[in-house]
């Protein structure tokens, strides 16, 4: 039986089916945020790990081992930092190419393209003999990132149906979570294998990297995609297949009339900057900064390092990672879950309170507990322990999905893939700046840049509240007259818009 896929406001209803055929492309193409989720996880291990660090970082290997360690700096070194951090900066450059290949090539190939770097980037840092070699691989493996993360989440969103399509879409950030959760029990073993532990913790990202690579083989292009690029008939028939259903002719012509307008558009940067493109490009622009700027990122990398700062031994903090990636994984079921039902603003001003109240805490035991040198005390370490996982779920359920939904399912065509590279670089760079900046501003700021990340909670709760509408149910293409031209705020862009091309026309 078919579902209505039915949407808010004056949006369209196309019929569809949620077929097997479309849940195993989800399944194989959100493999791409697997791999991503893996290279977030595995940092923090490996470079807690003695053996790599005598290998690449002799001094901070003596200064973690000294008796009287700052619990604040010992993990401070620049070049430390830029083993995780290469990796962003070099997604950013990245996605800016991967949005060209995505219109020119397609996300089916593109995300191919993104399964071959991360091969041989995983090869380079699993089979690192210097300090150089390692960071190149690093770098390499941020190519597949952003080709990765340009491809994976606009593939999701242009085959889901429009009520399911929120859902679908979050698989990516689950994939995502379940990388991370991985890479914390890979480095939970690997750390007692000695000395090439880091070496096979590094390696395990081969694994995923050949599923996306072979199972991409498997997986069609977007209906978007081909007619976007001229194949109509290849574009209808794939149309068909992925809703289940003969009758696609509505869903058809509306994506044929924004593919007709979109080749208009001849330079589509420059559209961007136009009123009309406004509110799309500002809320995923500043959506992927405010997402950095939660905090997530600071726990996640460097969790065993946080773990160990509280008085937990080495193991202990990497079993602690696990146990906080796990309530990563099932949170994220909770926004897969709710997405499509509450939408996405109950979720993201949820979060806001939830994820502020965690910091706050957080920030205030270990202001008033930790000093410079020593540890916790046990009942502190567990209360921390707690609200570092109960602010994990905060996230998993709200700003980590929805910071990649969002702008996947909000730019028109003519705009669709640089609209999200942007998107997609703006993310790599403020996860670039905090990868560097964080043990450096931990070092500096101690107890406090848990209170600095709860300033920015604020700002991005109330940007939500007044500035993100919302999207639940509405079709990809009908985005312009059933949300922004109703919104209190953006709808004044869309009549600038609409005024000049009036304008236009009688001139």
């Amino acid at each position: 039986m078919a579902v209505v896929i039915s949407s808010n406001g004056n949006s369209k209803a196309f019929d569809a089916k949620m077929t097997v055929y479309v849940f195993i492309c989800v399944i194989i193409a959100a493999v791409g945020g697997l791999i991503f989720g893996y290279d977030i996880g595995i940092s923090g291990g490996v470079t807690a790990m003695d053996d790599f660090l005598k290998e690449f970082f002799p001094s901070v290997y003596e200064r973690k081992k000294h008796a009287h360690e700052n619990n604040y700096c010992k993990y401070d070194n620049q070049f430390l930092q830029l083993f995780t951090s290469s990796l962003y900066l070099a997604a950013l450059v990245a996605s800016f190419f991967a949005s060209a290949t995505c219109s020119k090539l397609g996300r089916r190939p593109t995300m191919q393209l993104a399964s071959i770097f991360f091969l041989i980037g995983v090869g380079l840092a699993a089979g690192a003999v210097n300090i150089y070699m390692l960071i190149f691989g690093r770098i390499l493996l941020g190519f597949g990132v952003g080709f990765g993360n340009q491809a994976v989440p606009l593939f999701l969103s242009e085959i889901a149906p429009a009520r399911l399509r929120g859902g679908l879409n979050i698989v990516f950030q689950l994939m995502v979570t379940i990388g991370i959760l991985i890479a914390n029990i890979v480095n939970y073993f690997t750390s007692s294998i000695h000395p090439y532990g880091w070496r096979l913790a590094l390696g395990g990202a081969g694994i995923p990297a050949l599923i996306l690579l072979f199972g991409s083989l498997l997986i069609c292009e977007t209906p978007t995609s081909l007619i976007e690029r001229n194949k109509t008939k290849e574009g209808k028939e794939t149309l068909k297949k992925i809703r289940g259903v003969e009758d696609v002719d509505e869903e058809y012509e509306s994506i044929v009339h924004a593919c007709d307008f979109a080749r208009q558009v001849k330079d589509p940067y420059t559209k961007l900057m136009k009123p009309a493109s406004r509110p799309p490009f500002v809320i995923g622009m500043l959506l992927q900064f405010f997402q950095q700027l939660t905090g997530i990122n600071a726990i996640m990398f460097y969790a065993p390092v946080l773990f160990q700062t509280v008085g937990f031994g080495n193991d202990a903090a990497l079993l602690s990672a696990v146990i906080t990636g796990t309530i990563n994984v099932l949170s994220t079921f909770v926004g897969i879950f709710l997405v499509d039902k509450t939408g996405r603003r109950f979720l993201l001003l949820q979060s806001s309170v939830h994820m502020l109240v965690c910091q706050l805490v957080i920030g205030i035991i270990l202001a008033k507990d930790l000093d410079v040198t020593g540890t916790l005390g046990r009942p502190q370490a567990l209360v921390v322990v707690i609200f570092v996982c109960v602010y994990v779920m905060g996230f998993a359920w709200s700003w980590g999905p929805l910071g990649w939904l969002i702008p996947s399912e909000t730019f028109p065509v003519e705009t669709r893939t640089e609209g999200f590279a942007l998107a997609v670089s703006c993310n790599m760079f403020f996860t670039f700046v905090i990868a560097q900046a964080f043990l450096s501003m931990l070092c500096g700021m101690k107890s406090g840049i848990f209170f600095f990340f709860s300033g920015w909670i604020v700002v991005m709760g109330l940007f939500a509240l007044f500035f993100v509408p919302e999207t639940k149910g509405v079709a990809i293409d009908d985005m312009r007259d059933s949300v922004w031209k109703l919104h209190w705020y953006w709808k004044r862009f869309m009549l600038e818009e609409d005024e000049h091309d009036v304008e236009k026309r009688t001139d």
